[in-house]
């Protein structure tokens, strides 16, 4: 059994109990660790106040990666609590609906902005106040998805800014090794969230992710939670600068 006991974790990207980041917290949490959950403003502060309340010694932080005021002053409440960190998560991703869907031509530059800045960018100034407080080394986790690298029809500008979090794993995986610190990527199949209600023809894209994916199925909150948790723990000590799938094997089909 993996145990995380006496490690902090900080979990971004918590929008309501379908979350990815949700499902990753229980999963952390279940192996020991102590939580901290981000939500973005007052919207979501009853949400994640009443689901971190369901994990003993959860805390909840709000923190609008936007800003980079607020990233600083986030991790500065952080530390006051705890002397270390131990795991990041950023589940973040967001593009305006009208940029999803339709012509890609059509991208404003707005949006394009928008979309990258907060879908890939954030992770840049959150890990540059985790880093600091990483003493022992640590883990950091992203979420991405195979439309970095491939066009699926409604994602649109989440593909490229999904295209540029994948590098930024790489890039900061070679420039925190050295201290220990693993920088890694889920790349995981069509999931029902918050952010996916947004993208056109997602019902289709779960559809045909089942039957043509070598295991005829979906992916579940479960299993990505459960990558999660080794990429958090000691077995994944030599891991970093990975894009790991969890998709039932969609990735290496070709038709």
């Amino acid at each position: 059994m993996i145990s995380l006991a006496g490690r902090t974790a900080v979990v971004f990207g918590l929008a309501n109990k379908r979350s990815i980041a949700w499902a990753i917290a229980q999963k952390l949490h279940a192996a020991g660790a102590r939580l901290v959950i981000t939500y973005q403003n007052e919207r979501f502060e009853e949400t994640a106040a009443k689901l971190a309340a369901t994990l003993p010694k959860g805390s909840i932080v709000e923190c609008d990666v936007n800003k980079d005021e607020n990233v600083v002053a986030a991790f500065a409440k952080i530390k006051e609590k705890f002397d270390a960190v131990d795991i990041l998560v950023h589940s973040i991703a967001y593009a305006n609906r009208e940029d999803l869907g339709g012509s890609f031509l059509t991208t404003g530059r707005e949006g394009f902005r928008l979309a990258l800045d907060i879908s890939a960018y954030s992770l840049i100034p959150i890990v540059r106040e985790a880093a600091p407080l990483m003493k022992n080394g640590g883990s950091i986790i992203a979420m991405t998805f195979y439309a970095s690298t491939r066009v699926f029809p409604g994602y649109n500008i989440m593909g490229t800014a999904k295209a540029a979090l994948e590098h930024e794993v790489r890039q900061l995986a070679g420039e925190l090794g050295q201290k220990n610190i693993r920088v890694n990527a889920i790349s995981a199949g069509p999931l029902d969230t918050l952010a996916a209600r947004g993208i056109p023809g997602f019902i289709k894209m779960k559809q045909i992710h089942a039957e043509r994916a070598p295991m005829r199925r979906n992916i579940t909150h479960e299993e990505v939670a459960k990558t999660a948790l080794y990429l958090c723990s000691d077995l994944a000590s030599a891991v970093t600068g990975a894009i790991i799938p969890v998709d039932t094997g969609y990735h290496i089909v070709a038709m």
